[in-house]
């Protein structure tokens, strides 16, 4: 996938930005794709700090374009399912500095699914503007810890086989842990 994206850049190279901005904020509407191929292509074509800024922009406009659209589609129909949850519905009902400080911590782990922080945000009551101010400053030292590992992977380096190494180790780790749980 980022070999097809880095050739749609060399393509056309006046549009790469643009391609990219673009590509994110499908990958972010979508709710489950997930954007470290394009942070890599990013990385690749335009160089760390130009990689990282783009990628950066591309996944704040993004996340506030898929809050406007989850909340829209589904806000309704999903709070009044949720209601019978009482762990749910306190999550849904954060507002303010409370929800700030959620959507912000959840935005710091680098592989959080965006998707799912996007949308129990958007479903619940917390204002666009918290969301978003959460959401992006939250999402910057994560994408640059992405951004570093990436850089490291793609060099190929001690560090990266390490990273490499040890994403492997928890992905291992967390499938034996799901399958005791099953058994």
């Amino acid at each position: 996938m980022g070999d097809t994206i880095i050739s749609l850049f060399r393509d056309y190279p006046h549009l790469a930005v643009l391609i990219s901005v673009t590509l994110n904020i499908l990958i972010a509407i979508s709710g489950f794709l997930p954007s470290y191929f394009l942070t890599a292509a990013n990385l690749y074509f335009f160089g760390f700090f130009w990689g990282t800024a783009i990628s950066f922009a591309g996944e704040a406009a993004g996340a506030l374009l898929a809050f406007l659209l989850y909340r829209k589609g589904f806000r309704k129909f999903t709070r009044t399912k949720l209601e019978r949850y009482s762990k749910a519905k306190r999550l849904i009902e954060l507002e303010g500095k409370k929800a700030f400080l959620f959507i912000f911590g959840l935005r710091l782990m680098p592989f959080m699914p965006s998707g799912v922080v996007t949308f129990f945000s958007a479903i619940g009551i917390v204002s666009i503007w918290t969301f978003f101010a959460a959401s992006t400053l939250g999402k910057f030292p994560a994408l640059l810890l992405e951004a570093l590992a990436v850089t490291q992977v793609l060099e190929w380096n001690m560090l990266g086989k390490m990273i490499l190494m040890g994403v492997s180790i928890a992905f291992l780790l967390s499938l034996r842990t799901m399958m005791k749980k099953q058994n």
